[in-house]
């Protein structure tokens, strides 16, 4: 008979005679066990193993609580690496939640594409090479709508500096037009004076549009554009816009732009400095950048 069977049986009297009243004596007939068998485990002191599992899934409880859930097995590995210094299994992670019925709350939903009809286009230079080796050396950028209200849209302009996947700076507005793309551009160039990163869109209006060809040039940057329909062209910015929407506006229902506004600004904010990444060594994108300078 395995430990953990056994185990299984010690659990179940203990739960029988505390729920039930039932006769120890009784239980262990019933199980087959010896009575001093029972007692030995109950006054046994918890292994080393057991007592860290109750440390880590204490912490576990903690950080979801903290994260309103939105973490599941891999990102809470990697925080508990940092908060208890110890090399832990990921695994050992799942387990532990499975255990507790704790699960990551995010749904994933797809995004829909509109066609434009560019007026400027620049050839795909990036043409997915996904990897900088310095911050500011390629930035991505892009519109996302989100809803509130009950039937009211907003638009969601960012750009993303590939090095770090740091989000470099954005601009939530009602509509999307061409100032809403040049704002975030504007300050993005602000945050990063002399910055002349390859600048990576799709053919949406906004990018293609002679101004912004003009905004591009006098910043001395090289633009490149995803091919029609190509939107994995642009699959980093794609899986941000996944990521924050998953982790945040799915789980929310806003009223108003203000409501939805303060949880977008949040949102970045924690994605920056506290969203621990696995391919940026366990930090946050902006621990990442700072190791960089």
């Amino acid at each position: 008979m395995s430990h953990i069977r056994l185990t299984d049986k010690y659990l179940a009297i203990q739960e029988l005679h505390e729920t039930e009243n039932l006769s120890i004596v009784l239980l262990c007939e019933i199980a087959r066990i010896s009575r001093s068998a029972y007692y030995k485990w109950i006054n046994r002191s918890p292994s080393e193993n057991e007592r860290f599992n109750e440390e880590i899934l204490k912490e576990i409880k903690l950080l979801y609580k903290k994260v309103d859930g939105i973490y599941g097995y891999r990102r809470i590995t990697l925080n508990l690496r940092r908060t208890l210094s110890k090399d832990i299994n990921h695994k050992r992670v799942y387990r532990l939640m499975r255990a507790a019925g704790i699960q990551s709350v995010i749904r994933r939903k797809r995004k829909k594409y509109k066609p434009s009809t560019p007026q400027h286009v620049a050839e795909n230079i990036l043409n997915r090479e996904f990897t900088a080796e310095k911050p500011n050396e390629k930035w991505l950028t892009d519109v996302t709508e989100m809803k509130y209200g009950v039937s009211q849209k907003a638009y969601l302009s960012a750009i993303l500096d590939l090095y770090d996947g740091s989000i470099v700076s954005y601009v939530l507005g009602t509509s999307n037009n061409n100032p809403l793309v040049f704002k975030t551009f504007d300050l993005a160039l602000e945050a990063n004076p002399g910055a002349k990163p390859l600048l990576h869109s799709d053919r949406g209006f906004q990018y293609t549009s002679p101004t912004f060809k003009k905004k591009i040039d006098k910043a001395e940057m090289v633009q490149s554009m995803s091919r029609i329909g190509r939107c994995i062209d642009n699959g980093p910015m794609e899986a941000f816009w996944g990521t924050l929407k998953s982790e945040k506006y799915y789980l929310n229902r806003y009223n108003t732009f203000e409501e939805l506004k303060k949880d977008i600004e949040e949102y970045i904010k924690f994605y920056n400095y506290e969203r621990l990444q696995k391919r940026l060594n366990g930090l946050s994108p902006l621990e990442y950048r700072a190791n960089a300078a």
